[in-house]
């Protein structure tokens, strides 16, 4: 399975159902760079709502990873460096989703929690616990709720305040 995302940065990232990233820049069109510091597979990856053309510029784009080997990883693709390992899971990790100030990263687990991850801190700040694992989870556009899917056919909306 192959999975490509546009980044709007003349960027395309291929997901390949194993534990690295392959970049791509449009723009040279030619392959750049690997990000391979996961120990297993990814799941799933994320862009940050922050960076050059967003509502929060002054803000560092990241590029978010979620994978098997339960961490969840934070990226400067630019430069093609690892910035943060966010270790908190105890299981795969199967999403991710930035808060819409970019400020805040909620990760879903099969560990039946969810982390609500500081990224000026690098830590979590708040989880949330289930009877299942978690598959997705989102922020609505306010940035003061979470909704998380769980495995037992569940869907919750969580109220967020810091």
């Amino acid at each position: 399975m192959l999975l490509s995302i546009w980044s709007g940065l003349r960027q395309i990232h291929r997901l390949n159902m194993t534990q690295i990233l392959q970049i791509w820049s449009m723009k040279q069109e030619r392959y750049v760079h690997d990000l391979k510091d996961h120990a297993k597979e990814i799941y799933t990856i994320r862009w940050s709502p922050t960076g050059p053309g967003t509502s929060n510029p002054n803000h560092q784009l990241l590029l978010a990873s979620a994978s098997f080997d339960s961490t969840v990883k934070l990226w400067d693709v630019e430069l093609g460096k690892l910035l943060y390992s966010l270790n908190g899971h105890r299981d795969p990790v199967y999403s991710v989703a930035f808060s819409p100030n970019g400020e805040y990263l909620a990760s879903g687990s099969l560990d039946k929690s969810m982390h609500i991850w500081s990224l000026k801190e690098n830590k979590i700040v708040k989880t949330y616990t289930s009877n299942g694992g978690i598959f997705e989870v989102c922020w609505n556009k306010e940035g003061d709720k979470i909704a998380a899917c769980f495995a037992n056919n569940t869907v919750c909306v969580l109220d967020f305040k810091m």
